[in-house]
């Protein structure tokens, strides 16, 4: 099942000096937080982030929730490198959001699934296969579509693909995202940080 996948960040949008961009991170982090903060319990706090990348995500979390026990994985052996170096606290692993085997006989608060979906060729199946694991919450984010493509062309980038990024193979819109996600289980909130869809969840029959 496992496909070549663009990753990383072609434009990186957490360490831009752009005003705009730092302004709209800033949204998104803001949801990031209030979300996972609805769920924390003030003990320790066990997160598994599939599609960590370089780290940027655990590196908020981190800072944020003082008690976290982060594990992160992704596909590319260089970011992962790269965000232990820079997160010695963290814990992260090379693995495919396919083949979490590594995670089966473990447990979570929170299983968090960002800005990773839309690079996957087949997101249905990596979403039924992290939904096996052991996590009481889940909580995906991805562009919303087709704002995050008009957004890149009026900066003039990406103008022959029509504004798509490289590596997203994948577009939802806000309506489109939550049928997906709906399709495995019982959506608990939703956010629109512009430009993205933002939405903590439980397994259907949880």
């Amino acid at each position: 099942m496992e496909q070549d996948i663009i990753t990383g960040n072609s434009f990186d949008k957490y360490n831009s000096k752009n005003p705009i961009y730092k302004r709209l991170m800033r949204g998104f982090f803001k949801s990031l937080i209030e979300l996972t903060s609805d769920i924390s319990s003030g003990e320790e706090f066990k997160i598994l982030e599939a599609g960590c990348g370089e780290g940027h995500l655990a590196s908020i979390l981190l800072n944020e929730f003082k008690q976290i026990d982060y594990t992160g994985f992704d596909i590319d052996s260089d970011l992962i490198r790269e965000a232990q170096n820079q997160l010695p606290a963290a814990k992260f692993h090379v693995d495919s959001i396919y083949e979490p085997n590594r995670y089966l006989n473990s447990s979570f608060r929170l299983c968090l699934a960002s800005e990773v979906l839309e690079h996957l060729e087949y997101p249905e199946a990596a979403i039924k296969v992290i939904k096996n694991l052991s996590c009481d919450y889940y909580l995906f984010s991805v562009p919303r579509e087709p704002i995050w493509r008009i957004l890149n062309m009026l900066r003039l980038k990406y103008l022959g693909k029509r504004g798509n990024t490289p590596g997203h193979l994948q577009h939802w819109s806000k309506k489109s995202f939550i049928k997906t996600i709906s399709n495995d289980f019982n959506i608990l909130e939703i956010r629109s940080p512009f430009p993205w869809t933002m939405i903590l969840c439980k397994k259907a029959n949880a």
